[in-house]
């Protein structure tokens, strides 16, 4: 199965950085292209792309842009010159730790090749900010070959926000384990959270879905619960922006309310992300920035207001679901179990 079907969301051109523009989507396909970080600066935080993968790539290849653009003769002036670079993207998207990791690696990169040319170093950064969205692709197939082994032939699973190609290089993270379960022959129908205030699940993953050929049904988010109590869920499977040592998990805000009643329905609730966006020096969830985005959000649907002039909103993006509702994590390198604080910290040293 091609889980990119006529479309791609991040990709490196010679004349730059080009990316699907996703708050246009489903109406429009459009591919807008940034020329240097500051418009891929710009692309994070206005969410033409999102989703903490597909955030860590395109961090990544906005630092190369800047590598590109840098006129510097020497290591030090060059190593300077980038800091404004590394530190607009940091300030994008504060919960995404794919983000943190990818600038981090960047960063790394081009202390390990203080030795040699600039030219050298322009080139090896492209390089790597590509070798991170291939692995990318990679470890999104592996888990979803982890995970589609949970999932029964005939499943209706249920998943909330996008986790899909979309989210990621390509593939997907919790859609990855949908499309890997489907092309192991097994039958599964997708129940897809409308997920407010961005609609991403209504918009994108019915969209990527349907590209796909995979059943797909969009419900509203007060609807789970419903559904649930009639038996017609199987499973929960979500992404994740960043993951706790203890297993403590951040993903798009509605997502803790999809565990609860995962949990009092006894329905198996699941998370894929990989390693990149596990953050092992965070003890616990409590410790996880949350963003918060603009009331506008809510206050408007399609540029038009649903909520009278002068009332407060709250617009928080990520919620956090405790471990203690997770039925388990697929990562590329195997499937985390409770207690999660031993099984994600096996998995870095595999």
């Amino acid at each position: 199965m091609n889980a990119n079907k006529g479309f791609y969301t991040i990709e490196w051109l010679k004349e730059g950085v080009s990316m699907l523009d996703q708050r246009l989507l489903p109406e429009t396909e459009t591919y807008n292209l940034y020329k240097d970080y500051q418009g891929v600066a710009k692309a994070i935080s206005t969410m033409v792309i999102r989703g903490a993968p597909a955030i860590g790539v395109a961090a990544a290849m906005g630092i190369a842009l800047a590598a590109n653009q840098l006129l510097a003769s020497k290591f030090g002036e060059f190593s300077r010159k980038m800091q404004p670079a590394f530190g607009l993207l940091a300030s994008t998207r504060p919960t995404a730790v794919n983000l943190f990791w990818a600038l981090e690696r960047m960063k790394r990169r081009l202390r390990e090749l203080k030795d040699t040319s600039i030219d050298d170093i322009r080139k090896a950064l492209v390089d790597e900010a590509l070798a991170i969205r291939s692995e990318d692709v990679q470890s999104n197939r592996r888990m979803g070959e982890f995970g589609a082994t949970v999932l029964d032939d005939q499943d209706t699973v249920l998943t909330h926000c996008n986790a899909g190609a979309l989210a990621t290089a390509g593939y997907g993270t919790a859609l990855g384990v949908i499309r890997a379960a489907v092309e192991a022959g097994k039958r599964i129908r997708v129940l897809a959270d409308e997920t407010r205030p961005v609609l991403q699940g209504a918009r994108l993953t019915a969209w990527e879905l349907q590209k796909d050929g995979i059943p797909v049904t969009v419900i509203t988010d007060n609807m789970a619960g419903s559904l649930m109590a009639k038996g017609l869920v199987q499973k929960v499977v979500v992404g994740a922006d960043r993951i706790a040592a203890n297993g403590d998990v951040a993903n798009k805000i509605g997502t803790y309310s999809v565990a609860v009643l995962a949990s009092y329905h006894r329905i198996p609730f699941y998370v894929a992300a990989p390693l990149s966006t596990i953050d092992m020096s965070l003890s616990d969830g409590s410790k996880i920035p949350i963003e918060q985005r603009s009331p506008e959000e809510v206050t408007h649907i399609g540029g038009r207001r649903i909520v009278p002039e002068s009332v407060p909103v709250k617009n928080p993006a990520f919620d956090v679901t405790p471990s203690k509702l997770v039925s388990a994590i697929f990562t590329e390198r195997g499937i985390a179990r409770a207690p999660f604080s031993e099984s994600l910290a096996q998995m870095f040293k595999l």
